[in-house]
């Protein structure tokens, strides 16, 4: 999905645009998926793709929303995030490039998994 950036600031708000676009990142404990409890997908907010499902949600107590898994091998794409001094995986979206969050290897079985994305990016369709 090719957009220019401009685009972009016309279709997200302005903290999805610094978080999706530009590698940023929410503070702990503010995002409105951190607690949420309801059966369904979550969605990139860019372009609709579905990335996450409910019922691979966790309270992993980061301050994030958590998954253990991805929804399938075209949800998201991973790759080496070396910025700000660290060692880390970045996750995007696959099919926009947005940046999603980071995945680490300390989750829930059975994948042993912690997908922490911030809930800027994402939006909620629920289960019917």
């Amino acid at each position: 999905m090719k957009k220019s950036e401009d685009e972009w600031k016309v279709k997200l708000s302005p903290e999805q645009f610094r978080v999706l676009r530009q590698c940023g990142t929410e503070p702990p404990f503010t995002g409105k998926y951190v607690y949420h409890k309801e059966k369904g997908v979550y969605v990139c907010a860019g372009c609709g793709n579905e990335l996450f499902s409910s019922d691979t949600k966790f309270d992993s107590g980061s301050g994030w929303p958590a998954y253990w898994n991805k929804v399938s091998d075209d949800s998201v794409e991973l790759k080496i995030d070396t910025s700000n001094g660290m060692n880390r995986t970045e996750v995007l979206c696959k099919n926009c490039g947005g940046h999603l969050g980071h995945v680490f290897e300390d989750g829930h079985a059975p994948t042993g998994l912690r997908y922490c994305i911030n809930s800027a990016v994402l939006d909620f369709v629920e289960s019917e």
